[in-house]
């Protein structure tokens, strides 16, 4: 706890709360863990704190969901996932450099766009070309180091296609997986992540993996009209709360 002490006791009951609903959102749909829980953390704390305890918490997700990526994501999660290592450094300097403020407005519109993604028609199921998946890639690493959210760009890639609902979920899980180990990595070389950050990502991992169970056993056991209104309502109101919150 000591290691926990610059952190008021209301920040720590606002992410345990945001952390267990977000979490419960991801085992739901595959995604939304960042998009959904960025807004309503960065008010607790700061910006930079923020995306770096969901990265850590996103990471450590993934990895423990390692057998449906192995055997389901589809191969361009491959290229994706390299772009984003590459496009997450300079995402998280640009947040850093931003005022705080700023900040928090840009990742609610991020977070609103991406309800905006969702809703987008279902396209085939044919994989898009380089030029897409490559600007996939860089848009997703660009907001994992600003926003912890790759959500935005590589949600539509994925979910606006015609592809089983199970490979969407795998690929989206191995991208995620993959920046959230771009965004800690780039956090601890440009010398802001701080260890009570790390602390209060391991220490939320235990909600985090129990909302997640929750939200898995709801996976698809809903049909798909409902299971996407549901993920845009959610999205909706999380990214329009934080931008009342602001204003």
């Amino acid at each position: 706890m000591e290691l926990l002490a610059g952190f008021t006791a209301v920040q720590i009951a606002i992410a345990v709360a945001a952390t267990l609903g977000a979490a419960f959102i991801r085992g739901l749909t595959g995604f939304g863990f960042g998009i959904i829980l960025v807004p309503i953390l960065a008010l607790a704390l700061t910006p930079v704190q923020a995306v770096l305890a969901i990265n850590i918490m996103a990471g450590l997700l993934a990895f423990s969901e390692i057998r449906l990526i192995v055997k389901n994501a589809e191969k361009s999660a491959i290229t994706i996932s390299v772009l984003v290592l590459l496009a997450t450094a300079p995402g998280l300097m640009l947040l850093d450099a931003t005022p705080p403020a700023l900040a928090r407005l840009l990742i609610a519109l991020v977070a609103l766009s991406a309800f905006f993604a969702v809703l987008l028609p279902r396209r085939a199921a044919d994989q898009p070309g380089a030029l897409t998946t490559g600007l996939t890639g860089l848009s997703a690493g660009i907001l994992t180091g600003f926003a912890a959210m790759p959500g935005p760009p590589v949600v539509p890639y994925y979910v606006g296609r015609d592809i089983p609902r199970v490979t969407a979920k795998a690929s989206m899980v191995a991208v995620f997986g993959v920046a959230a180990f771009a965004g800690v990595s780039s956090g601890a070389a440009i010398g802001v992540l701080e260890t009570r950050v790390v602390v209060l990502g391991l220490a939320l991992f235990p909600v985090v993996l129990f909302g997640n169970w929750v939200g898995s056993l709801a996976f698809g056991k809903v049909s798909d009209k409902l299971w996407r209104t549901f993920v845009g309502v959610v999205l909706g109101a999380a990214a329009v709360a934080a931008l009342v919150k602001l204003v």
